[in-house]
């Protein structure tokens, strides 16, 4: 990102405008980002890639796998608000919470289950996302590498002044098609990796 000189003589240029998330999410809901695929990432708005064909029919496969693992009593949420912080929704791909829509009323703050589905993302979601669910507490945080045909199973968030934002997982598992696994909330629930890969 390149940075704008300031001339001499002139004044300093103003900081940039930080957003909430109340404010993030009361633009989403009145259009203002209509057609757009875009986060909010400590207080920045970030456009993301249009999600293509394989990554639409990775979010169904995931959605469908984890509505069977969980049953009734969790919502399986697609692309929808995830309040993690004041200045951070990343607007997850998959994320399970306890509830349904009838009962769950308000953005919810915490999730049993994260589930980021990548293809040109790759690199944004195993990394700096990584660092933002751990920081959120999300207990069970899983990639689904479309480009590598493989789910990476990330668990036990803990604090590391070395890492970004200060926060990592200190488990990372790589499984590849022929693997199985289960959410940490339904550990006898158990998902083959295939099944989750378009």
């Amino acid at each position: 990102m390149s940075s704008v000189a300031t001339l001499p003589n002139s004044p300093a240029l103003p900081p940039p405008v930080r957003w909430t998330c109340d404010q993030f999410h009361a633009a989403c809901d009145s259009g203002v980002f209509e057609g757009q695929n875009v986060i909010l990432v400590d207080g920045e708005i970030l456009e993301m890639p249009p999600p293509n064909p394989p990554h639409n029919s990775g979010v169904e496969l995931v959605s469908a796998a984890l509505r069977a693992a969980f049953g009734p009593g969790h919502w399986v949420r697609s692309q929808m608000a995830l309040d993690l912080a004041l200045d951070t929704d990343p607007v997850p791909d998959v994320a399970v919470i306890v509830g349904s829509p009838r009962t769950v009323k308000d953005q919810p703050t915490t999730a049993l289950l994260v589930v980021e589905v990548s293809d040109s993302t790759f690199a944004t979601d195993a990394g700096p996302k990584s660092h933002l669910y751990a920081e959120g507490g999300i207990q069970d945080y899983w990639v689904l590498d479309l480009n590598g045909d493989r789910l990476l199973v990330h668990r036990d968030p803990v604090a590391d002044t070395t890492a970004p934002r200060r926060h990592r997982y200190r488990s990372i598992q790589s499984l590849d098609a022929k693997g199985t696994v289960a959410p940490l909330a339904r550990p006898t629930a158990s998902i083959a990796v295939a099944d989750l890969l378009p």
